[in-house]
């Protein structure tokens, strides 16, 4: 039996590729670890592997929800583990492929037995917000949280709903549970990450990324899940980076300002490479490939002299 493989690293740093390039010479399946390619209907801004190069590998674990559902650490968790027990029960090696690194860590570590989400309480909070922005839930949670609060910045609105979410539904702080909380157990599968030290490289990578689905009609995409009616900017889905950027330049005017969106979408793009660079970090483990210059059959090449 195959050992499940994880392939990590920023985002444009080559995964996709090296992974198809890898299935040209090993039978396996890819499951994806990607937030954004959940959804459906959001194809080109979250770079989601063309229909062609999903008919040619098996691909898990996209488009399984719908831009107005939520999905959660834990459902990724569960769901994975289902993936590779069946990708493993029809003899092909799982490779499971992205940047989502809050995943990566539930899966790798395990999860805390933390409170289920409860819908009713995040709508109220939404409107909350809308209403009063969430500096001021920021500083609602400062007074009853004080401690998880100080690691949130006021506009962090998913992290600051979280924790208002806990508190009022149980009366405990975020921060208590995480300190009682008991972790199921995680997995030792090997971690492979393809980085960069060369912040340049990547960004030149990550803008032209970005030209290429303005070319490729992420507007389009964009005007239509807006016309859906029931999409919001606090929604998960479309808090997703390009998306949320788009959403607003398309507020401001439609035809937008596209100098002013690339800008705003490079940077908010670079801000998360930099995020999951230092989630890497914090991973001494794993088994660095260099992305720079790297051809993907070669680091496909890399990845095969690993596994043998």
């Amino acid at each position: 039996m195959l050992s499940p493989l994880i392939l990590v690293g920023p985002t444009g740093a080559g995964k996709t590729a090296a992974a198809l390039a890898l299935a040209e010479r090993l039978p396996l399946e890819i499951i994806s670890v990607d937030s954004a390619l959940i959804y459906r209907a959001m194809d080109i801004g979250s770079a989601k592997p063309t229909a062609a190069e999903r008919a040619a590998v098996p691909h898990h674990l996209i488009d399984i929800r719908d831009p107005l559902e939520s999905y959660s650490a834990a459902q990724f968790v569960a769901d994975a583990q289902r993936c590779v027990a069946e990708v493993q029960a029809r003899g092909r090696l799982p490779l499971l492929v992205g940047g989502t690194m809050l995943y990566v860590k539930a899966l790798r570590e395990g999860l805390s037995d933390m409170p289920p989400s409860r819908p009713e309480l995040r709508a109220q909070l939404d409107a909350e917000a809308a209403a009063r922005g969430w500096p001021a839930l920021h500083a609602e949670l400062a007074a009853g949280d004080p401690v998880t609060a100080a690691r949130l910045h006021p506009t962090d609105s998913q992290r600051i709903q979280r924790a208002l979410e806990v508190l009022r539904g149980t009366g405990r702080p975020l921060s208590d549970w995480h300190a009682r909380a008991v972790r199921s157990a995680g997995v030792d599968w090997p971690l492979i990450s393809i980085e960069t030290e060369d912040r340049a490289w990547l960004h030149q990578r990550l803008d032209a990324r970005f030209d290429a689905m303005l070319a490729a009609g992420f507007l389009d995409e964009m005007r239509a899940l807006r016309a859906r009616g029931d999409l919001h900017l606090e929604l998960p889905s479309m808090r997703c980076v390009g998306y949320r950027q788009a959403w607003e330049a398309l507020d401001e005017a439609d035809p937008p300002n596209l100098r002013t969106l690339r800008e705003r979408a490079q940077a908010a793009t670079r801000q998360l490479a930099k995020r999951q660079i230092t989630w890497l970090r914090s991973m001494p483990t794993r088994i660095r490939l260099e992305a720079k210059d790297a051809r993907p059959e070669a680091l496909a090449t890399q990845l095969l002299d690993y596994i043998q």
